[in-house]
């Protein structure tokens, strides 16, 4: 351990089994567990969850920044800030392993680092992030089902000890917010899929137009397809979709 820097790891398992009986809840984290419960069943944003959750996050701590990374094709990417940062959020991209909010992800695992958080040795500094000066910094692992889906963190300029209150509940919502961000994630996967099978058919109904039209075997109508593609920067699927509307309005003209 580098001296002077106190860190703490944090198993995540007695958190929620321990809440009932050891932590007593304001008025205001009960008002923000509840809407943050109603939003989730609205199916809101889900960058409108996340930046509330940063709101929440930093008045329960009182931290001078919190950002929230999530996983993505396994890397980590920051989706929300307290501060003003419009050049990386939906940019900055970590390795899970990398860092210490890549470290808990990957070992799913909270840390708390009370001061002089730079010396931590798996701190990794990014020159875009001011925060990364900051003295004090704690790391939470969004959880759903078992699996990390992102990372939760605030941080202090100043020293700071965070308490067990601070704690729990700081992990007790990466649990929710986990959820949240877990049926976003299968949302967009069977929005990328029905896209896929529209294309898909499209393309195979362009495809058999320009076999007819042009007297051409399958392998070459694609071909034409992509090559029309690349030529006019569009997508397979708007080309064929080009093919097909003139086609039905060839057919339409003939038959008025």
């Amino acid at each position: 351990m580098i001296e002077n820097c106190y860190w703490t790891r944090l198993a995540p398992s007695p958190i929620v089994k321990n809440m009932a009986t050891s932590l007593t809840i304001d008025d205001s984290s009960v008002d923000f567990l509840h809407e943050l419960g109603t939003r989730m069943a609205s199916a809101d944003a889900l960058h409108e969850v996340l930046a509330r959750v940063v709101d929440f996050a930093s008045a329960l701590v009182k931290c001078d920044s919190c950002l929230i990374y999530v996983l993505e094709e396994q890397e980590l990417l920051l989706r929300a800030s307290r501060n003003p940062h419009p050049d990386v959020v939906d940019r900055l991209r970590l390795r899970v392993g990398e860092g210490i909010t890549g470290w808990v992800a990957e070992h799913r695992e909270p840390v708390a680092v009370s001061k002089n958080a730079s010396q931590d040795p798996r701190f990794q500094f990014f020159h875009e992030l001011p925060e990364d000066t900051y003295e004090a910094f704690m790391s939470v692992p969004l959880m759903s089902r078992g699996r990390v889906v992102g990372v939760i963190n605030v941080q202090h300029r100043r020293p700071h000890i965070y308490n067990q209150k601070e704690i729990k509940l700081i992990s007790t919502v990466g649990f929710l917010v986990g959820a949240e961000i877990e049926m976003a994630r299968l949302e967009t996967e069977n929005t990328h899929l029905s896209q896929k099978l529209a294309t898909r058919k499209i393309v195979e109904r362009a495809k058999g137009i320009l076999q007819r039209d042009l007297s051409i075997d399958e392998e070459q109508a694609y071909l034409a397809l992509q090559r029309q593609s690349r030529q006019t920067r569009k997508s397979m699927h708007e080309v064929a979709e080009a093919v097909v509307v003139t086609d039905e309005l060839r057919r339409s003209s003939r038959t008025n």
